[in-house]
């Protein structure tokens, strides 16, 4: 390659990073807490007692890591990524603009520990920027926090209400054939139900989410029921809206049912399903962060519909804090299992016995409604129970 050439590349390598660095850094927001560890932290880097036992010398990072991935690569708690951040402040503004291709160098000095984009030598860790064929959108190159397809099945579902926004939602009464169950592309018949009419006027919703019957979530602490988790079952458009007439009375009664005509089915749909309007698409960062005050939480249920009595890594879970417990998009908590209770057979007076709970794992929330939260588990050690504790992370 001629030095015009090369030249050339680096300065368009340099203006790509440019504008990956001004979408992520409006995509990708850092709390002003996020921001103050990773100052305090690189005042001097961190203790090398907190780095993971085995964290690499060099690392290039690749596609498909995960923000979370690397930071449990270099910590002993991959929560922690303002911390990671930290220790590479200097070189990279905005912990979420990590992109593969880049090198990190893990420098330690005095006891303490640094990651950077900088070898040892001086040379700058190098992004390798080749032309595509295909047109990709920018979002595509950055590090997620964790794998997308984890997160993204969930962020239509599920969905948690009180009973009466249920039974007051628009219903489906019948198909256009008579079909007994629905699926993708089918034509179905909807009408109100006490609440909002189903219409194509301008302002009213024209995208709905398809739910069945709510099953109550108990506190499985004190039984208290936290609300009402209704099945997912496909989206709906409308083609057409309901129609009033009047009587002579001036009472108004329904002439003609509204007309939907399904989009998606991930389970089949029957009559009396009902319809909630479908909230708009918008992107979240996934940015894990401690709880701001200490949490003592428990796991309610494990969501999906053909799931046994416990819970594997990277299942969904809902525990027993909300918005009004704290809660927000991006809080890591610790899972603790709860130890049984044995018969203690080496004791003559054969006497019952509780186990020490035991630290677990990490679980991530995701998705956060009044009283109930959705957190996706991101490690464990051994399966997780309904019941099961959830707690701050123990630094």
């Amino acid at each position: 390659m001629t030095a015009f050439a090369t030249a050339r590349a680096l300065s368009i390598g340099a203006s790509m990073l440019a504008a990956l660095t001004t979408v992520h850094a409006q995509s990708y927001p850092v709390t002003a807490t996020q921001r103050s560890t990773a100052q305090q932290v690189a005042q001097q880097g961190i203790p090398e007692t907190e780095l993971a036992p085995n964290a690499p010398a060099q690392y290039t990072v690749k596609r498909g890591d995960t923000l979370w991935g690397i930071s449990g690569m270099y910590l002993r708690q991959p929560w922690r990524w303002p911390d990671l951040w930290g220790m590479n402040l200097s070189s990279i503004s905005n912990p979420h603009l990590i992109f593969p291709g880049q090198v990190l160098y893990l420098a330690r000095s005095n006891g303490y520990a640094r990651l950077s984009t900088t070898a040892p030598n001086g040379d700058s860790g190098v992004v390798r920027l080749s032309p595509q064929t295909r047109e990709s959108s920018l979002n595509d190159l950055a590090l997620p926090t964790l794998p997308p397809h984890l997160i993204e099945p969930f962020l239509a579902e599920p969905l948690v209400v009180d009973r009466l926004t249920l039974s007051q939602a628009p219903r489906i009464i019948a198909t256009m054939d008579k079909r007994v169950l629905m699926a993708n592309g089918d034509r179905a018949y909807v009408r109100n139900s006490g609440g909002a009419l189903v219409s194509t006027a301008k302002g009213q919703p024209l995208s709905y989410r398809i739910f069945r019957e709510a099953t109550p979530l108990k506190d499985p602490i004190n039984g208290e029921i936290l609300g009402y988790e209704a099945k997912y079952l496909g989206n709906a458009a409308v083609v057409r809206g309901e129609t009033l007439i009047e009587t002579p009375e001036g009472k108004p009664v329904q002439s003609t049912p509204g007309t939907v005509d399904i989009t998606r089915s991930k389970n089949e749909i029957r009559a009396g399903d009902r319809l909630l309007p479908a909230p708009e698409q918008q992107y979240l960062s996934y940015a894990p962060h401690a709880p701001n005050t200490a949490v003592n939480a428990a796991v309610v249920s494990i969501y999906g519909d053909s799931v046994g009595v416990n819970a594997a890594q990277n299942q969904v879970i809902a525990i027993n804090k909300g918005a009004q417990n704290g809660m927000d998009i991006g809080t890591v908590l610790e899972l603790i299992s709860k130890g049984n209770v044995i018969v203690d057979k080496t004791s003559a007076a054969r006497d019952s016995v509780k186990l020490p709970d035991e630290q677990n794992g990490y679980a991530m929330v995701f998705k956060v409604f009044d009283r109930v939260s959705y957190a996706l588990i991101t490690t464990i050690q051994r399966p997780v129970n309904i019941g099961d504790s959830l707690q701050s992370p123990q630094n």
